[in-house]
């Protein structure tokens, strides 16, 4: 998604790494990695400053993983009376 965002923000101009490195201020390390998939998140500074470079809001770039553990709460359907 990162890579995709890249070549098409909202900002309508395509990113390189380091064209986005410039504008962003972050490092160009940083971004390779995200782009490649080989890191998926970022500290608040850079993950902020990367949104804003490239015009989308943070969670397109960012997304909360899904947790795999369902929570379910059970109720008692006969509770005894005292």
């Amino acid at each position: 998604m990162f890579r995709r965002v890249m070549e098409s923000p909202g900002t309508g101009k395509p990113y390189s790494v380091r064209t986005l490195a410039e504008a962003s201020g972050c490092g160009p390390g940083l971004i390779q990695k995200l782009a490649s998939g080989k890191q998926d998140n970022a500290d608040m500074h850079d993950a902020h400053a990367l949104s804003e470079a490239l015009g989308v809001a943070i969670l397109v770039l960012f997304t909360p993983p899904v947790t795999p553990n369902r929570v379910t709460v059970t109720t008692d359907d006969n509770p005894q009376e005292e």
